[in-house]
């Protein structure tokens, strides 16, 4: 495929390794991971997260009532294409929170296209405030997309509400959009459309867990993490297919756990990439690998035990 996952400059977690996000800030938004160690029967997420409208400092409701599925699975003797292939348990599907995660989809000086229903603008960003449009915009404008018409930025459109701020001379375009929605478009820019169906799966949970430790632990103020793959590919509606909606649809909520912690399931195309971009933080999975595996006809379970040895599968769900 061509792609990997470049180093990162913050601190990262993969493999047998996970943590809580304890930090706190009241000056912008903040994910708080609060657990007890999954195998001793249970783990608490409580988020608090900034509301998404724009010119707003207010905080929207908490999601206190958030759980990770206390049926957190251990790994178990797999009965199916190797008798020495290991596969996790999947939890029990329940009521899902409404989450949204925000993707930096632009930062820089220069003018951005913003394709909204009928309507198309041109904004840039001079002494912190927006121009382009007819009137004074302030320091931010926020578009929400509705059914059937997404938000375009340039020539790419989006699901959810795009953000427009100023930074200086600088335009930041942070996109907000639902996690489902962001991990279809995520399988779908990471992985081809035609490979195995268990590949597919496989990524779409490490595309989960990845985004979940980054609504733990934001990268930004105003965006958890951003599109290109210095994190994980993220495309909109344009890197989205039937197969990668299915693998999303199929592993709803599922994300990769360590001892009450959220894995950042880390991932490259190929086994020399995972060594030479991950090997020093220890688990990786090879995409390539997965694929492999999966013509093999190993389960997602089974190709996630491999690549993330000592993990297990937890799921999001609301109490």
């Amino acid at each position: 495929m061509g792609r990997r996952l470049a180093q990162r400059t913050s601190p990262s977690i993969c493999g047998a390794m996970a943590r809580f996000a304890s930090q706190l800030s009241a000056s912008g938004p903040v994910v708080l991971l609060l657990g007890l160690p999954l195998l001793m029967g249970g783990a608490i997420l409580a988020w608090i997260v900034q509301d998404q409208q724009p010119n707003s400092q207010a905080l929207s409701k908490s999601l206190v009532d958030e759980l990770l599925d206390q049926q957190s699975s251990h790994q178990s003797a797999a009965a199916g294409a190797s008798a020495a292939a290991q596969e996790l348990a999947v939890p029990p599907l329940g009521a899902q929170p409404a989450l949204a995660i925000r993707v930096m989809l632009h930062h820089a000086s220069g003018p951005v296209s913003i394709h909204h229903g009928e309507r198309s603008e041109t904004l840039n960003c001079r002494g912190g405030q927006l121009t382009g449009a007819p009137q004074p915009l302030g320091s931010g404008r926020w578009f929400q997309a509705v059914a059937g018409e997404p938000v375009g930025l340039n020539q790419q459109r989006y699901r959810g509400g795009v953000q427009v701020l100023c930074q200086g001379n600088k335009l930041l375009v942070v996109n907000h959009v639902p996690l489902e929605d962001y991990i279809s478009s995520v399988v779908g820019a990471e992985m081809p459309s035609h490979w195995p169906a268990e590949a597919l799966r496989a990524q779409a949970v490490a595309a989960r867990s990845y985004a979940m430790a980054h609504l733990a632990r934001p990268a930004s103020q105003a965006w958890n993490l951003g599109a290109t793959t210095r994190w994980q590919a993220y495309g909109g509606l344009g890197t989205e297919s039937k197969s990668s909606r299915a693998a999303a649809a199929d592993t709803q909520g599922l994300i990769l756990s360590f001892e009450g912690g959220i894995v950042e399931s880390l991932y490259a195309a190929d086994r020399q990439l995972t060594v030479e971009a991950h090997g020093h933080l220890g688990a990786s999975m090879s995409q390539q690998g997965a694929r492999n595996l999966a013509d093999k006809g190993y389960q997602f379970t089974q190709i996630l035990s491999k690549y993330y040895p000592g993990a297990s599968l937890a799921r999001l769900q609301r109490s």
